[in-house]
């Protein structure tokens, strides 16, 4: 056989798809069981959240208007909610409830008893330890320091032997001034008997008158001389007791600012060592020129005569004004105010026995001008200021309520405060929590029992309105209630559909 001759294949040429918009592809469409069981699911999850929202919701809710917690079935709650309906909010505070007839709930506060007793008025200031002297004991003669007898920081009595200067030039010249005025007594001596022979040849006018005026003049020039050489001969004796350097006044030596061998001059700035007294010492501090005119009165008060030296106790505190260093009495006051201060200084006196008072020190003064017997005084707190002035909350007796007073304040001290007027002692005043009360508020004291506290029956509490509804939707429930089986709560429904 011959073999077929096979004819060429020809391709047509693929027809193009001309340009245009690419159309979006058709999305399945769900059938009718997914739809329903996705409509499932959303239902389900709904009923979860809001079974979750019931059980986080309804214990605050229990608790809030019984004080209890819920029942657990919700054939209690319902049969709770039918036989008490609004029991929650009768027993929160609605008109009808407890609360509502009673009004505002009373509030706990602190109350004092106002008494009688002594205030004394005291002056507060800032004051400065100001030693009665203080000396810089200097060389009234130059020479080389030979001895110091005293030791830094010893206490020393007036004359007492401190330090010794080299005494020789001071012994020579004391010599000297003792030959000269010896020499002139001497020359004044013959000068004298020659004087007396001059005038007895005179009344034998055997001499001239002027010879024995020329005498007496010579006797007057030495007796002149001789009084020059003592005066020369003390000056002399009192340089040489200069040698001899001793305390002027009683107190504390400080530091030693020169040491033995080195020659000491009377222009010396440092000097020797310097003497401070200590004992006793003076405190001067500053008062407000408003409280100058009490203390002149009290001043005066004091003593029975205006402007005599008064025995106003005064007492110095350290820095922290918890350590008293001293009580002294008061000195002086000054005469005229500080114009760029506008107070007067003030001088008060201390025996300072312990030293516990130094030089310099800064302390807190405590001036006592005065003190008021048997009035009536209240704890600071107790005292409020308002728009008409001062008033204080004073408690009804057994009523338990309060009434504001107006009242006239006095004087003061760091925790009680002085009742002029408006107030007698014994009556009950609040001193904590008074921000919160008004004229006839309820108060609840320290102490008090709770309301509704007694003996036996009456010491239980009224049954509140959720658990009274609540029992009584248990005994309203069928006798075989028991056997039915119990509604869970949304949560546990769905956990058991989730399974």
């Amino acid at each position: 056989m011959e073999p077929k001759e096979e004819k060429p294949r020809t391709f047509a040429p693929t027809p193009s798809v001309p340009a245009g918009p690419v159309l979006p592809r058709a999305r399945p469409v769900l059938s009718r069981r997914a739809r329903l069981i996705g409509a499932a699911l959303a239902v389900l999850v709904m009923l979860v959240l809001a079974g979750l929202a019931w059980y986080l919701t309804q214990p605050a809710a229990t608790a809030a208007g019984t004080g209890r917690p819920a029942a657990s079935g919700a054939a209690v709650s319902g049969a709770a909610s039918g036989a008490a309906p609004g029991g929650a909010g009768n027993a929160a505070g609605s008109p009808s409830g407890p609360a509502g007839r009673r009004g505002a709930p009373p509030i706990t506060v602190g109350v004092a008893t106002a008494e009688r007793a002594s205030v004394p008025i005291v002056l507060d200031a800032l004051g400065t330890v100001t030693p009665q002297a203080t000396v810089r004991v200097r060389p009234q003669v130059s020479g080389v320091l030979e001895k110091v007898l005293f030791t830094e920081g010893q206490m020393v009595r007036a004359g007492q032997l401190l330090a010794t200067i080299d005494p020789r030039q001071f012994e020579m010249a004391l010599q000297q001034a003792s030959g000269q005025a010896l020499r002139d007594q001497a020359q004044l001596e013959s000068a004298r008997v020659t004087l007396q022979r001059f005038k007895t040849l005179l009344d034998q006018d055997s001499i001239a008158r002027q010879d024995v005026d020329t005498q007496a003049a010579l006797v007057k020039q030495l007796e002149g001389t001789v009084i020059i050489n003592k005066a020369n001969e003390g000056t002399a004796r009192l340089n040489l007791s200069y040698t001899r350097v001793v305390a002027p006044v009683s107190g504390r030596v400080g530091l030693r600012v020169v040491d033995v061998g080195n020659v000491v001059n009377t222009g010396d700035a440092n000097g020797i060592v310097l003497i401070t007294q200590i004992a006793p010492i003076d405190v001067v501090f500053a008062i407000a020129q408003d409280q100058a005119g009490e203390l002149q009165r009290s001043m005066g008060s004091a003593s029975g005569k205006p402007g005599a030296s008064p025995a106003l106790k005064v007492t110095a505190l350290d820095r922290t004004r918890s350590v008293a260093l001293g009580t002294g009495v008061f000195a002086s006051l000054d005469n005229q105010v500080d114009t760029q201060t506008g107070t007067v200084r003030a001088k008060a006196r201390f025996a300072n026995s312990n030293l516990a008072l130094f030089p310099n020190q800064f302390v807190n003064v405590q001036l006592l001008v005065d003190t008021l017997d048997n009035v009536v005084v209240v704890p600071v707190t107790a005292v409020r200021r308002g728009s008409a002035g001062d008033y204080v909350y004073v408690v009804n007796g057994a009523e338990r309520t309060v009434s504001l007073r107006p009242v006239k304040r006095g004087q003061a001290t760091v925790d009680k405060v002085v009742v002029s007027a408006g107030l007698q002692a014994g009556e009950r005043v609040i001193t904590e929590g008074a921000d919160r009360l008004k004229d006839g508020a309820s108060v609840v004291l320290p102490g008090d029992q709770p309301r509704g506290a007694g003996s036996g029956g009456g010491n239980r509490q009224r049954p509140r309105a959720a658990e009274t509804g609540a029992s009584a939707a248990a005994d309203a429930l069928p006798a075989d209630a028991a056997s039915r089986p119990q509604r869970r709560r949304p949560v546990e429904a769905a956990s058991a559909a989730g399974s």
